[in-house]
């Protein structure tokens, strides 16, 4: 961020059914994509429209409710916000560039801004945040399969144990390194620390699995739900998802999940004064377990 701009945060809110995830591909829908679009749209007179960065990249098909991604503009573009026939007296360039976004966006669009404002120059999506937090549903022969929910559950023909279910979750809880069940990256770490794994029925006898870390790496998320699933199936022990931890390579023993149950829910971030501290800490990436700190570079969801 240089001097003379101004750094917005965005709240982000869509239904990936549509979307070939987050990040912008040639030829294909995306949730950047569309919002970079109509950006561009708006900022036209002023170019060139920035770019976004986001907390999170989910995959093809994920949804979110939660996501958050920010942006720079420069001087003469709020300027020409702040001329637009649309600008009302008050109005701080946030909330000038999101009623001005969800007007391009249309009537009925599958992403929509939940929030817009100013933030320090210290704040960085993707390397500010404390930690992510993710929803899976599966719906099995005990629970109601909702036609209205169909695009974010899944449902699994073959019943499943719950209690087992959430007693592997439970064991892979903390710092470890996740090789196991991330799609391998070049140069990428795959060492998080899992703060929270839970698996509950709601009213309606769905499994719901609630999981968060400080950051995931790539399929992380699906797949740890896969293992959980292959244990509520009985196909493995309770103890292996957390023995799978020990491995260096990814496993071969359960299968990701489709992305269509799960949902980004909520990112969380310091307080202000303590935004750009956290970037930093979040940038420098940890090679080993025997790291005195555990904050980690935040890849892809």
């Amino acid at each position: 961020m240089t001097d003379g701009t101004t750094r917005l945060r965005l709240g982000i809110a869509y239904d990936g059914t549509h979307f070939h995830g987050w990040t912008r591909q040639p030829g294909l829908r995306t949730v950047q994509g569309v919002l970079e679009d109509a950006l561009g749209v708006l900022l036209r007179r002023t170019p060139p429209a920035p770019g976004l960065v986001v907390a999170g990249r989910t995959d093809a098909g994920v949804h979110a409710a939660g996501q958050v991604a920010h942006l720079d503009l420069a001087e003469d573009q709020v300027r020409a916000l702040r001329r637009s026939r649309a600008a009302r007296a008050g109005q701080d360039a946030a909330e000038l560039l999101g009623a001005r976004l969800t007007g391009i966006l249309g009537s009925s669009p599958d992403v929509v801004l939940t929030r817009t404002s100013v933030v320090p120059a210290g704040f960085d999506a993707r390397f500010s945040a404390l930690w992510r937090r993710y929803r899976y549903r599966i719906a099995d022969p005990a629970a109601a399969r909702d036609p209205l929910q169909r695009h974010r559950t899944l449902w699994h023909p073959r019943a499943l144990d719950d209690a087992a279910m959430a007693e592997a979750a439970a064991g892979m809880l903390g710092l470890r390194d996740f090789a196991a069940y991330c799609k391998p990256r070049p140069e990428s770490t795959t060492i998080r620390t899992l703060q929270d794994f839970t698996w509950t029925r709601d009213a309606h006898g769905v499994l719901v699995a609630e999981v968060r870390a400080d950051a995931f790496c790539h399929s992380m998320v699906r797949s740890l739900v896969g293992a959980c699933v292959a244990v509520g199936e009985g196909r493995l022990p309770v103890e292996r998802p957390g023995e799978l931890l020990e491995a260096d390579a990814r496993s071969n023993e359960f299968p990701v999940v489709p992305a269509k149950g799960l949902t980004l829910l909520e990112v969380a971030y310091p307080p202000d004064a303590e935004l750009a501290a956290r970037a930093e800490r979040t940038r420098a990436r940890r090679p080993s377990l025997g790291s005195a700190d555990s904050d980690l570079e935040s890849e892809s969801d």
